[in-house]
């Protein structure tokens, strides 16, 4: 069936689920369970996620399969909060057992040979290599909640080999979040300290005492996270012009750049 009508198809029977960007409204409850469209990466995804539950990790959904140009995945149940964030979803503790969900993830990509004909996505990918496969894309609406406590990751279209840092990095980058308090505001999320959030989310991940590298994460993330959304725009792309527009486009980009380069200190001193 090509990928328009199975679309169609789902969309009709199923149940649109909240979240996300690229594919807005194109993401589907079916039943027991979730489809979405797939890509190029996908079959390398499904690989990753068969080889991380087989190691004992159930925080991924159970791929089922493609088909149709449709992803389809075990729906897991629970609370996926995307903005304006509720406050339930700005706790510590929140922010620290989505940190702990992470390294889990983590450890359970040890040792997984990609397919001889994989392709990753590089579009957020770590520039350096490292030992794991990050999801690179660990934001709220990534995350589902079970009574506060984070049990499943969704939506690996951006994972890739990288540190374990730079996939941190991302995940406090949008979660804690690392942004000026106005910007922290256009998503629902008043008067938490960056810095302190900072070292929960390292401290909830379990990292070494030498936290250096994740602040110059930060400052990597940071730069090509804005990157990123420029280059969707610049290519047309209708979902990420709006966002930039509602948030102010480059000036909001060069405004947190320019604010974490500033308190960089303040964040080493936050980690270390």
């Amino acid at each position: 069936m090509p990928s328009d009508e199975s679309a169609s198809e789902d969309l009709a029977h199923g149940e649109v689920l909240h979240g996300g960007i690229a594919n807005a409204g194109l993401v589907v409850r079916v039943g027991d369970e979730t489809r979405r469209p797939a890509g190029k990466h996908s079959p390398n995804v499904h690989a990753l996620l068969h080889h991380v539950r087989a190691a004992g990790f159930d925080g991924v959904p159970e791929p089922l399969g493609l088909e149709g140009g449709r992803e389809r995945l075990r729906f897991i149940a629970g609370d996926v909060p995307y903005p304006p964030f509720p406050a339930w979803a700005q706790s510590d503790a929140v922010l620290a057992s989505t940190a702990a969900l992470l390294r889990r993830f983590h450890d359970a990509t040890l040792g997984f040979v990609a397919p001889d004909d994989a392709a990753w996505n590089r579009e957020l990918a770590d520039p350096q290599p490292g030992d794991v496969i990050c999801h690179n894309d660990v934001c709220p609406e990534n995350v589902v909640y079970r009574d506060g406590d984070a049990i499943a990751l969704l939506d690996f279209d951006f994972a890739a080999p990288g540190r374990r840092t730079f996939d941190l990095a991302a995940l406090a980058r949008m979660c804690a979040p690392i942004d000026t308090a106005e910007d922290a505001a256009r998503t629902g999320r008043v008067g938490l300290d960056p810095f302190i959030r900072l070292r929960v989310a390292a401290d909830g991940y379990g990292l070494p005492p030498d936290r250096y590298e994740l602040v110059d994460a930060l400052s990597t993330q940071i730069r090509g996270g804005g990157a990123f959304v420029q280059r969707r725009v610049e290519a047309g792309d209708p979902a990420f012009t709006e966002m930039w527009n509602q948030m102010g486009g480059a000036e909001r980009y060069l405004r947190r750049e320019a604010w974490f380069e500033a308190n960089r200190q303040q964040f080493l001193d936050a980690v270390s």
